[in-house]
């Protein structure tokens, strides 16, 4: 992120970390933070899973990951990273023998716990599939699958566990050479998963997924997803990140981007600003931010559009955004463009309007970015 010297108190310190590779996709050091999501369909169902992938990778998803529970979906991962618009994450559970199918069907990323994994030749020989073709791995700490012998030293779930687990993962590939890894410490609850993060940042320099696990539905589970991750990113800690809610994966990739766009830490599509409405309100704006959400989310250029009922906050709203629309009176409103006062809009054409607007602003904040680029 760049600073802001016009507003300092925007600015957010991301913590130091060394940089991997997800396929193509870079994680840590000075790159964007990720978006990630994790599929739901049957892996096997190598067809569903690749349409699931392709409509998580048009929401935004920078990297997809893919569970493989046995070996029927590791044979799926053939097709499934051939077809994949984005690098795949195999999730993989105790069987040492799917990360090493997985890693050699082309997975990006494997998802594993080195000490769940089994012996040490085992490990070695899954680190060994990681090196010969290309794989990052992702150690996934979790408070809900705990070592025994940490619940037996703490006597339950807590953050001191989950950061010693993680280290001790971390070992483990550190002691067979293995450096391409990023780590995760999640847990449902907010407040041990933040402690655990915060820890965890002090104590490596290795690349941090960050997520609330197991948040809860599409509502409930945002708004947990928000204020853990919202925070550690404040802090500037997170390289990475899948907000897990139980919802289709690609709510997952859009409350991902609407967390990382409030804190000007990602752009990408329409940022609608809007009011919540009332008495005042010149026109529907609930209805109409609805319909615009829908119509805009063609839009990858990062911009800004404002959406106010009325006169009291709109004409100031509009001043900071591309395309702005203020309710006036007599079936009418203002539009905006580029912050100035540009001409009214019959409240019954204004949807088709605006969406008119925002597609010319998008080509010619595109056509500005090649000009720069070409100079």
């Amino acid at each position: 992120m760049s600073l802001n010297a016009v507003r300092p108190w925007r600015n957010i310190y991301r913590r130091k970390s060394r940089q991997i590779h997800v396929g193509s996709v870079p994680v840590g050091g000075d790159a964007p933070i990720s978006v990630q999501t994790m599929t739901n369909t049957l892996t096997h169902d190598a067809a569903a899973t690749i349409k699931q992938i392709q409509a998580c990778a048009d929401a935004g998803a920078d990297i997809v990951r893919v569970s493989c529970p046995d070996e029927a979906s590791t044979k799926a991962m053939h097709e499934i990273v051939r077809e994949s618009p984005v690098p795949l994450v195999a999730d993989i559970h105790f069987h040492y023998k799917r990360a090493i199918e997985a890693a050699e069907a082309g997975a990006a990323c494997l998802r594993i716990n080195p000490g769940n994994i089994g012996s040490p030749e085992r490990v070695r020989e899954v680190v060994s599939a990681a090196r010969d073709h290309g794989c990052s791995i992702r150690i996934g700490v979790n408070a809900g699958s705990l070592e025994k012998h940490l619940l037996d030293k703490y006597g339950e779930p807590c953050p001191d566990a989950m950061i010693e687990s993680g280290l001790d993962h971390m070992r483990i590939l550190d002691d067979n050479n293995f450096r391409e890894y990023k780590i995760s410490v999640k847990a449902s609850d907010v407040f041990m998963a933040a402690a655990a993060y915060q820890g965890l940042a002090e104590a490596t320099d290795a690349p941090i997924h960050l997520g609330i696990t197991e948040a809860g539905g599409l509502t409930s589970g945002t708004i947990k997803s928000a204020i853990g991750l919202g925070n550690l990113l404040w802090m500037g800690i997170g390289d990475t990140l899948r907000v897990s809610l139980s919802a289709d994966p690609v709510e997952e990739v859009k409350v991902g981007f609407e967390i990382l766009k409030s804190l000007g830490l990602r752009h990408r599509g329409v940022n609608i600003i809007s009011c919540p409405s009332c008495a005042r309100q010149g026109f529907d704006v609930i209805k109409t931010v609805e319909i615009l959400e829908k119509r805009l989310e063609h839009i990858k250029t990062p911009m800004s559009l404002s959406i106010i009922g009325c006169v009291v906050n709109g004409p100031g709203e509009a001043l900071m955004t591309d395309v702005g629309f203020t309710g006036g009176g007599a079936g009418s409103g203002m539009v905006y463009l580029a912050g100035a006062q540009s001409h009214k809009m019959s409240n019954d054409q204004m949807i088709e309007h605006i969406v008119e607007q925002v597609e010319k602003r998008a080509e010619q904040i595109e056509s500005d970015e090649v000009t720069k680029i070409a100079v």
